[in-house]
């Protein structure tokens, strides 16, 4: 019995892998770059139980919510339903919501309120001054701006802190550009934004191959 679970593992475990990372539709094996170097989120802000957040040696989905309850609701649910549940046992994996001081009471209403049906265990909210929060936003220098009335949209970051979307052709042939991806359409989370992750939890993958000293001994 033990051998046969072993040899499960050696060779159809892989196999899972391999086309689970290839179901991804996006037409290139790397997700583009567009912004390198994103600021780290400041120490000074903290989670409701004083933990602060690091952005480095992190894969991080991040968003930047409002202040309206019921709009957030929804969107963390999908968020949580359609991205964080497929990808929450991947190592490194983090998601992180930074929301202005004053929203602490309605993000524990939230967590409860969903958690009757999902689990937002794994994410990470962190507070701070609005003001302080656009500010920050704003050094990230791209074509988003954001208003006191904070964005549904979420970005994907990788480790090194660049900022991870699409700069390209699609496809069809036709120039695209995301640096972000809607909350509020659960099929632009479900086709778009799970392609693209899976593209970026892939390079990771071929990276860790790649720089496998074992595998480099025994080649």
């Amino acid at each position: 019995m033990k051998k046969k679970i072993v040899l499960i593992s050696l060779f159809i475990l892989p196999i899972f892998v391999y086309v689970f990372f290839a179901l991804a539709s996006h037409n290139s094996l790397f997700l583009d770059t567009i912004q390198k170097d994103l600021p780290e989120i400041p120490t000074t802000w903290k989670t409701v139980n004083g933990d602060s957040v690091s952005l480095e040696n992190k894969i991080t989905i991040i968003g930047f919510p409002g202040q309206n309850k019921n709009d957030n609701k929804a969107n963390f649910f999908n968020l949580n339903q359609k991205i964080y549940q497929k990808f929450k046992g991947f190592e490194d994996f983090q998601l992180v919501m930074v929301c202005p001081k004053g929203m602490e009471q309605d993000v524990v209403d939230i967590q409860l309120d969903i958690e009757r049906m999902a689990n937002l265990s794994g994410w990470k909210f962190v507070f701070a001054e609005q003001e302080e929060i656009i500010t920050y936003f704003n050094q990230w220098n791209i074509q988003e701006k954001l208003t006191p009335k904070g964005t549904p949209n979420v970005f994907i970051v990788d480790k090194d802190r660049n900022l991870r979307g699409r700069n390209g052709k699609d496809l069809k042939g036709k120039t695209e550009y995301k640096e972000s991806y809607y909350t509020t359409s659960g099929a632009q989370l479900h086709n778009e934004m799970t392609d693209d992750f899976k593209i970026i939890l892939r390079e990771y993958r071929l990276a860790l191959k790649k720089n496998d000293p074992n595998r480099r001994k025994n080649g």
